[in-house]
């Protein structure tokens, strides 16, 4: 028996060349999506998504636009072939844009405006950087932050899973953090390629050029709440969402957060949309005992959709 359902969206990290096409090919409601950025953002994400080349793909400016557009078309695509409607939403990071659009807090052509604009705030952002900390006690996290913050700033980036999270900060700080946890039990470190240090204080000046930017943006209240990375909490007032936006630049992505609040609310089944299969693999560490979907291209939707028809016939 389905209980709750709960969508959610991927973040930066999870692209890769050829994402979407086959769901373009099959779906005229998953085209459209595609047509749609292609027209309100002046250049082709389709053939960016599609064709590459990777370089190009993975530069902050096209990747952030090209996981919306394509996380949104399998949503579409999804909802050709299932009448289902989500109890929440939720994105990690970028793919929250995905959530809110899901929730009704605003219009395809407003997100994608919004997340282009984001996008090329943080790209233009230099130094810094991130890794990845793999199984490190809550003890030797916080004590490894502490001994990188005597060479200068480090905070964490991410909460991705009880077994994961993400730090940020000056390079050499990043760099002393990590040695101390893995010197103290931690199973690995792995050093993160980005441009910069995203979720940090480095983009706070980014955040604030973002608040001017959406001041006058037309957001609704949401039809779905939508769980927040910076808080957690359910979120459902347009003006939550715009004060939320640009904190969420600079701020952690509290993700275990907000699956544990969701597992709370009732959610049993989750179901990522988007590129790749890293919140997939994430939520299983998160609540083990959840039903765990993720739609990343037309055999993935296929499977899920059967899936998903099968529980709600034994509801």
């Amino acid at each position: 028996m389905v209980k709750k359902i709960a969508f959610l969206f991927p973040g930066q990290g999870s692209q890769s060349v050829g994402m979407g096409k086959d769901i373009y090919e099959n779906y005229e409601a998953a085209k459209e999506i595609y047509d749609i950025a292609d027209s309100t953002l002046g250049r082709s994400i389709s053939n960016i998504c599609f064709e590459g080349p990777e370089e190009d793909l993975k530069q902050t400016v096209n990747t952030q636009p090209c996981i919306v557009t394509t996380s949104i078309a399998l949503m579409e695509a999804l909802r050709t072939e299932l009448n289902i409607v989500p109890d929440y939403t939720a994105g990690h990071s970028l793919g929250e844009y995905c959530a809110m659009f899901a929730s009704g807090v605003m219009s395809l052509e407003t997100t994608l405006r919004l997340i282009q604009k984001r996008a090329e705030l943080m790209g233009e952002v230099k130094g810094g950087s991130m890794a990845a900390i793999l199984n490190a006690a809550d003890e030797v996290l916080k004590a490894g932050l502490a001994e990188g913050s005597k060479i200068g700033y480090v905070d964490v980036a991410n909460y991705n899973s009880p077994a994961q999270v993400v730090i940020t900060g000056d390079e050499n700080a990043v760099k002393a953090a990590g040695d101390y946890v893995l010197a103290n039990g931690a199973r690995r470190v792995v050093p993160l390629a980005v441009s910069g240090a995203f979720h940090s204080k480095f983009m706070q000046e980014a955040g604030a050029v973002f608040a001017e930017f959406i001041e006058d943006a037309d957001l609704n209240d949401s039809s779905i709440p939508v769980i927040t990375n910076v808080d957690a909490e359910l979120t459902t007032h347009a003006e939550d969402f715009r004060a939320k936006m640009p904190k969420q630049i600079y701020s952690s992505v509290h993700w275990t957060q907000t699956i544990q609040k969701m597992s709370e609310e009732g959610v049993d089944t989750f179901i990522e949309i988007g590129p790749g299969k890293v919140l997939a693999g994430l939520n299983k560490k998160i609540i083990p005992d959840a039903n765990v979907y993720n739609i990343f291209d037309k055999a993935s939707l296929d499977s899920t959709v059967a899936a998903l028809k099968e529980q709600m016939v034994n509801v």
